[in-house]
């Protein structure tokens, strides 16, 4: 058996699970697709979803991470040769998530810092997009904005620093101190918002049901649209996290409970964010139809207007909603550059300091380029692209190959079943054999008819730029899974997979 790092507890291991869960889209993405999505007869498809596909492909992560004892590239690799690339291909798609991911927590820090002063004024939208980022033309990179640097540079020291201490002390240590203090402050701010003039209003148009939506397919697609990409499933953190659980850890119950924490935070953010929305339309006169945005503009510019029509303690309220900002991003960043930094230290035979300097150090030189004047535009494209066609279409590509082709899922099941409490039945294979590859599947079909057909909708932007940052990007990704794959392992047995004795189980 190889000696491999460990979290010192089942504990330990969902405070980490938990933390890559629970990232900057929990707080502004769920409130806002719930809302287009039918309000509160949204989440009958999301808990559905939760159920058919969430937790079954928690479970699955788990189990082949814990079983195989690797990286999602050697894990994979573990299950059949085949699927080493498509392991390669997750922890592309992980790499170039934190170049630009990294830079969201850094307009957060930044923020924190305006929040003592309410520095972005009266037009928050100009503020961030010409004062703050300095947003130029896609024609050239433009020049560093120091405001977006040195915040991204104390980013990547904190990463790099609590990666280099490893997993017990690093990453373990790190996610149970930040997880409970990103509760304790998003709770006080959600309590704040719902005492607010218009909060009332603003959780009627959020919970408010249109049961007609429950039978249009859009919205149950985007329900496990939403699942899928609030849990971090589909690029290798969960199955490279899972790999340094303890043997004989209760799998099952781990993923129930880290996919009821991570809807239970989505949730609690649809409360603060509808409430704040409510007082927004009520101090402005309209309703709040006319103030619901999503993604970045949310959290930096409708937020910072919320904030100044507070009646006081408005520099309290800003420092707490983007310090509990670059929490969330942070855990889940650490995660995915763990994912990475295990595939290198595995593959090339290197120490744990060695991975963490190359990969690491890597991707925050690439992350510069979001550092600069047309940083903004290649967030963007890049992030559009690589969830659309790069972590929902490797997840699809892994469950059809684990379901399908290595026909590993009642193998899987049983190992899952020999050390859980909840035991596995039809309804978790039949979930990942038809009802997730059917959903996605579809999903990816519509995504590529839209985009090769019309053009990408989240701005206006050339071709050229598009095929450059966009596609170039995502396939890029593919291909890097493919060429990583063609390199042997070294010092690593293929054929390994741990065994669970049931008699020690008890």
């Amino acid at each position: 058996m190889e000696n491999r790092a460990q979290f010192s507890s089942r504990a330990g291991f969902i405070f980490a699970a938990v933390g890559s869960a629970i990232g900057l889209g929990n707080i502004w993405r769920f409130p806002a697709v719930a809302y287009d999505n039918g309000g509160g007869a949204f989440f009958l498809p999301y808990l559905f979803a939760l159920l058919t596909a969430g937790i079954p492909l928690l479970i699955l992560e788990f189990t082949i991470g814990n079983k195989y004892r690797g990286s999602s590239p050697l894990s994979l690799a573990r299950v059949r040769r085949g699927g080493e690339w498509i392991g390669w291909w997750q922890i592309g798609i992980s790499f170039v998530i934190a170049t630009y991911y990294s830079v969201i927590i850094a307009w957060a820090l930044a923020y924190t810092y305006f929040s003592f002063n309410i520095a972005w004024g009266s037009d928050t939208t100009n503020f961030l997009v010409a004062d703050y980022l300095k947003v130029g033309d896609t024609a050239s990179m433009g020049s560093f904005v120091p405001g977006v640097l040195i915040p991204l540079i104390l980013v990547w020291i904190i990463v790099l620093g609590i990666l280099f201490a490893g997993v017990k002390k690093g990453i373990e240590a790190g996610n149970k101190i930040m997880i409970p203090l990103l509760v304790v402050l998003f709770t006080i701010i959600v309590i704040r918002a719902l005492t607010l003039d218009g909060a009332v209003e603003g959780l009627n148009q959020f919970f408010k049901p249109d049961w007609s939506a429950i039978g249009n397919g859009k919205v149950w697609v985007a329900a496990y649209g939403q699942i899928f990409f609030s849990l971090s499933i589909g690029f290798a953190i969960m199955i490279t996290y899972s790999s340094y659980l303890p043997k004989k850890t209760d799998i099952t119950n781990s993923a129930f409970i880290t996919g009821f924490a991570n809807s239970g935070f989505e949730l609690l953010a649809g409360f603060g964010i509808f409430a704040a929305l409510g007082f927004m339309a009520a101090q402005q006169g309209v309703g709040v139809n006319e103030v619901v945005q999503g993604g970045v503009l949310l959290a930096f510019s409708v937020f910072p207007t919320i904030i100044n029509e507070l009646p006081g303690f408005q520099q309290v309220f800003g420092i707490l909603f983007f310090v509990s900002l670059a929490l969330a991003g942070l855990t889940s960043l650490i995660s995915i550059v763990e994912t990475y930094m295990a595939g290198i230290q595995e593959k090339f035979n290197v120490s744990r300091n060695k991975a963490v300097a190359f990969g690491g150090g890597l991707t925050a030189i690439v992350s510069l380029a979001f550092a600069t004047q047309n940083g903004l535009n290649l967030l963007d494209v890049a992030d559009y692209f690589i969830n659309q066609f790069g972590v929902a279409m490797a997840g699809l590509f892994e469950v059809i190959f684990i379901a399908w082709f290595a026909k590993q899922l009642k193998p899987l099941q049983s190992y899952a079943d020999a050390v859980s409490d909840i035991k596995l039945g039809a309804w978790w294979r039949i979930s990942l054999s038809v009802i997730t590859p059917v959903v996605l599947g579809y999903m990816m079909f519509d995504n590529l008819r839209q985009n090769l057909v019309g053009d990408y909708g989240g701005g206006d932007y050339p071709r050229e730029f598009l095929f450059k940052y966009g596609w170039t990007v995502a396939l890029g990704a593919m291909f890097f899974g493919i060429l990583m794959s063609l390199k042997p392992w070294k010092g690593h047995d293929l054929d390994y997979e741990s065994e669970i004795d049931e008699r020690e189980v008890g």
